[in-house]
């Protein structure tokens, strides 16, 4: 009866299911899309492991996970300052199963530090959604005469481009920071580069220089124990986590300087699945779990809990960020080939 059924079957209707069945194979993601996500999302770090940025995107990519019904990879992908694992995600699929949880660093100010950082920050990627800030500290080693930012920015006046500071290579943000202190508080700290941060970090513990632009989550173990002195956090206001630290905002006027971490995914990637990518974001920033562990590393988490900073407000941020870095890079004279 199936058989005679079928063979009944009139011509036009034959029609409408093979026209039917070709649009399906014309779009391959429309059930994938349907089930997002359906398989592992990896979220592309392209710095070390143990690093801030691969700190944060261990809490966000688990807890992004669980509100999607998913699961999800962190895969650290170092090099060029942050440009081998960005060009990655640039280059990936446009399925939202490759994302990219990244610094400001990276996105903002490599465009204008590299001559060809192989991507474009804006055109190549979508913002999905800020994840917050964390504060860099001015920090000396305890022997340092100066234990506060006046008394440093007395001393350096008095002997210009005899102090130094360390930072992690030419045009790292520790190394920016510093430019822009020498740009709008009018001295010349002289900068010492070193291969990474660890190598800076360990001579400014060990005495051979006296000060370091350090983020907050990988140097406060330092600053409890008494091995390093915060003269002042870079960010416009004092960081929750060091309430007794000042900014460097309250002495020179304007001083503001953090590296915010937030999440991309590839230009391309369909409207649907961008849509559950922000609304799992906006599920996860609100998480209580997810923020207490955060803002215990000394993340200053973004937006509030029902009102993230996603898509267009994340999006006009970055724009502003690489024109301040381009701005700031240009006055040092940094540049990498």
């Amino acid at each position: 009866m199936f058989a005679a059924s079928f063979t009944a079957m009139s011509r036009r209707t034959l029609c409408t299911g093979a026209l039917l069945t070709a649009g399906l194979t014309a779009m391959p993601g429309a059930f994938a899309q349907g089930n997002y996500p359906s398989r592992p999302i990896v979220m592309i770090v392209p710095q070390a492991a143990g690093g801030t940025n691969d700190i944060v995107g261990r809490v966000v990519s688990q807890k992004l996970a669980d509100k999607l019904g998913g699961s999800a990879v962190v895969d650290n992908r170092p090099g060029a300052g942050g440009n081998i694992g960005t060009q990655a995600v640039a280059r990936a699929p446009k399925d939202g199963y490759t994302l990219l949880m990244t610094i400001s660093s990276s996105q903002a100010i490599n465009p204008a530090l590299y001559k060809a950082p192989g991507f474009d920050p804006v055109a190549d990627f979508q913002p999905v959604s800020l994840v917050g800030a964390v504060p860099n500290v001015l920090l000396a080693h305890p022997s340092f005469s100066a234990r506060t930012v006046p008394e440093l920015l007395a001393l350096a006046k008095s002997r210009p481009g005899e102090l130094q500071y360390a930072s992690a290579g030419n045009g790292t943000l520790n190394h920016l920071l510093g430019e822009m202190l020498n740009q709008m508080a009018g001295v010349e700290l002289r900068h010492v580069p070193y291969k990474g941060v660890a190598p800076a970090l360990n001579d400014v513990l060990g005495g051979q220089l006296p000060l370091l632009f350090g983020s907050l989550p990988s140097t406060l173990s330092h600053i409890k124990a008494d091995r390093l002195r915060a003269l002042a956090v870079s960010s416009a206001q004092r960081s929750p986590v060091l309430p007794d630290v000042p900014a460097l905002g309250e002495f020179v006027p304007g001083y503001s300087g953090t590296l915010w971490i937030g999440l991309f995914a590839p230009a391309g990637v369909p409207r649907d699945v961008m849509e559950r990518l922000r609304d799992g974001m906006r599920q996860a920033m609100a998480d209580k779990e997810m923020r207490d562990k955060l803002e215990a590393q000394g993340v200053e988490l973004a937006g509030t809990p029902d009102k993230p900073v996603m898509g267009a407000e994340f999006a006009a941020i970055l724009k502003q960020d690489i024109a301040k870095w381009a701005r700031i890079v240009k006055a040092s004279g940094a540049t990498i080939n």
